[in-house]
């Protein structure tokens, strides 16, 4: 492996990226039994096979000559490099793109024993088997046109990452206002069920066993709201006015949500669906309710 210029560690990342994308569509669509674009980005790259292939061939430069020291170096260096990335996205997203909670030793699910047993091997692979007739190619082009097709590369890819970052960013958003809709919501209904448990108009409504949707909260309201109304026209001296002033503030900023879940259906445009389309591993710990409910909702499932 010999010392390589700037453009030319691009155009590797940039062709790992590629390759990366390649293996873990197939894989996936495989899976799905359906195509699947998988990935951060729109187009076909996948910017943390790349940074990992580069990763291994950096860590194990001082030990390409001995297997072990190799296959140590990429274990730590690889791990290192997907909790870091991992951790990131998380705090800047709200969601894991990937996910090993459910794996033996791992730590916070970002990775674990098993991944890192296999970036090992992938290293060992990478700098004795696969790197070596790419880096022949990639050695064949011309300097000049190599260094102007990165140029394009990085155009293109800069463009595309950034689209997706803001697409990500804008997915996280729309998490935390269905899940500040959402808490909003379940305040209303569980003090529209008080007055009407203390004014005995019905029994005061069971502890939900699961967390409802954004549609099923609506409804609810909508049936709480209906039933008020008719029990205040039918017995109007029942009511305080200050509990008919607490229901009508109530109805009034329910006018808002008419109909919650169409409204956040509205906000993911074909680019946001697909993001979540291509990610159907990804996952929240704060958000998975509302995850869940917007996956349904770019599925075109009504909950």
């Amino acid at each position: 492996m010999i010392h390589y210029k700037i453009f030319q560690w691009l155009f590797f990342f940039y062709m790992y990226c590629f390759l990366g994308w390649c293996f873990e569509s197939a894989w996936v669509s495989f899976k799905s039994k359906k195509l699947v674009n998988r990935g951060f980005m729109r187009g076909p790259f996948l910017p943390l096979y790349g940074s990992g292939a580069i990763m291994m061939l950096v860590v194990s430069m001082p030990f390409r000559d001995n297997v072990v020291l190799t296959y140590f170096a990429g274990v730590i260096g690889a791990t290192a490099l997907e909790y870091i990335t991992g951790v990131t996205m998380e705090a800047l997203f709200k969601v894991r793109y990937w996910d090993y909670s459910n794996q033996p030793f791992n730590f916070q699910g970002h990775i674990c024993l098993t991944s890192s047993i296999a970036w090992g091997f992938l290293t060992i692979l990478m700098t004795r088997v696969i790197h070596r007739p790419i880096e022949q190619f990639v050695l064949t082009i011309p300097t000049k046109g190599l260094a102007y097709a990165t140029e394009l590369l990085t155009i293109y890819i800069v463009i595309d990452f950034t689209l997706s970052f803001k697409a990500a960013l804008d997915l996280r958003d729309i998490l935390v206002r269905m899940q500040k809709l959402k808490e909003e919501m379940e305040r209303m209904q569980r003090r529209l069920d008080v007055i009407i448990a203390f004014n005995n108009e019905e029994k005061e409504q069971k502890r939900q066993e699961r967390e409802l949707s954004l549609s099923e909260l609506s409804l609810g309201l909508k049936q709480r709201f209906a039933s008020l109304k008719e029990s205040i026209q039918l017995r109007p001296t029942a009511y305080e006015e200050k509990v008919k002033e607490e229901v009508a503030e109530l109805r009034g900023k329910f006018s808002y949500y008419p109909d919650p879940q169409e409204n956040y259906n509205q906000m993911l445009d074909f680019y946001k669906r697909d993001m979540i389309r291509n990610n159907p591993t990804m996952v929240s710990r704060k958000f998975k309710n509302a995850l869940d409910e917007l996956k349904s909702i770019a599925a075109g499932r009504r909950g």
